[in-house]
């Protein structure tokens, strides 16, 4: 029998009577990161508190497909069209170093431009762009805006523990699991504890074969979904250099990237799971994975991105300037569920903070040639 799927309502979402409290402490540690970004990672300039390395941002196409089933065809994918979209790559790590040394989290984020309605960004309502923020793993290692707290924390210093080997390793995961030695490890610390020890085992490849998911779960318009762009199987055989090996050289993905797309186009399927069983596929269950088998990814879109030239830089002074923030989209398909609702925060910290200390100007390109345009950034 076919299940129905679930009616997104605000009671899906668990908001403990702290939550603006616990955002405070969350935001204040992006902000201190940001501000010490430079200086920690000897660079010219303050990076962003995740995501900081990027390694390529490309020109793209965004088409939503034509005849979808009225559950998918919903809000933005409700009409057909085709859009300019910007994509970001990136090492999920919040420093920025050689390759190696940052695990192989990997992040796509996706602006598509010139999209209608009042956009969630309580300083940009105006905004005229919708932005995805995608990582390659399935779940993310984080429930609750409370845990991350102190998950945060660690977070930012993950590689500073990391470095020591095998006892700092040792050391992260103590600390993970007992709060920062402030309790006994609980069920739920150690199933975030899992999840990001999870990450560990991605492999490195060209970023184009990567499966990208969003972080939790969205509205989907009437329905609850998570979303995904999967990289579409017609172009698979055009990668020409699929395996990457950081340990061979100290900047692989980037190259890797540039070498593709130089060369050929590629196109990712942009596919929604809806939600039909909130017990299986739990909103506030980050470290949960939406299983395939209780409800199947559907194509809703394409992510198309044309042979282009790209400096060696991949775009460098464009992808550091260009925000690409998950509440940049309308009320039909905002980010939904506790930790989620950090991210409005905590993106708008980051972006503010880091535009303001490289003093570059924080706005929004109204289409490609603005985006591209390094002078677009100049104050």
């Amino acid at each position: 029998m076919k299940r129905e799927f679930i009616k997104y309502a605000s009671v899906v979402e668990d908001i403990p009577a702290e939550f603006d409290k616990q955002v405070d402490e969350i935001t204040a540690d992006i902000a201190a990161y940001v501000h010490e970004s430079k200086e920690k990672n000897k660079l010219t300039y303050n990076t962003r508190d995740a995501h900081a390395k990027g390694y390529s941002a490309l020109k793209a196409e965004f088409t939503v497909l034509d005849n979808l089933p009225k559950e998918y065809a919903q809000g933005f994918y409700a009409t057909p069209k085709k859009y300019e979209a910007a994509i970001r790559f990136s090492n999920g790590s919040s420093r920025v170093m050689i390759d190696k040394k940052l695990g192989f989290a990997q992040g796509l984020a996706i602006k598509i431009f010139d999209v209608p309605g009042q956009k969630m960004t309580d300083d940009e309502k105006d905004a005229p762009n919708m932005d995805y923020n995608f990582i390659n793993h399935p779940v993310f290692f984080c429930n609750s805006a409370e845990d991350y707290t102190f998950i945060g924390k660690l977070f930012l210093k993950m590689n500073d523990y990391f470095e020591k080997g095998v006892f700092g390793k040792a050391e992260f995961a103590y600390m993970w699991a007992t709060e920062m030695g402030k309790a006994f490890p609980g069920r739920e610390s150690l199933k975030e504890l899992k999840a990001i020890l999870g990450f560990q085992d991605i492999k490195p490849k060209n970023p184009f074969l990567y499966d990208f998911w969003s972080m939790g779960a969205v509205r989907h318009g009437d329905y609850i979904a998570k979303v995904r762009a999967h990289p579409n199987a017609d172009f698979l055989s055009k990668i020409i250099t699929p395996e990457v090996d950081p340990q061979k050289i100290d900047q692989a993905f980037r190259p890797a990237i540039i070498g593709e797309i130089t060369k050929h186009d590629f196109e990712f399927d942009i596919q929604i799971q809806l939600c039909n069983d909130l017990e299986k596929m739990p909103v506030e269950e980050l470290t949960e994975e939406w299983k395939e088998e209780d409800s199947p990814f559907v194509t809703v879109a394409k992510l198309y991105i044309p042979q282009q030239e790209v400096p060696e830089d991949g775009n460098f002074l464009i992808m550091e300037n260009l925000s690409f923030t998950p509440f940049h989209t309308t009320e039909e398909h905002k980010p939904i569920g506790n930790l989620q609702r950090t991210r409005l925060r905590a993106y708008q910290t980051a972006s503010k903070l880091r535009h303001e200390l490289n003093h570059k100007k924080r706005a929004e390109p109204k289409n490609l040639d603005e985006a591209f345009d390094p002078e677009f950034y100049n104050l």
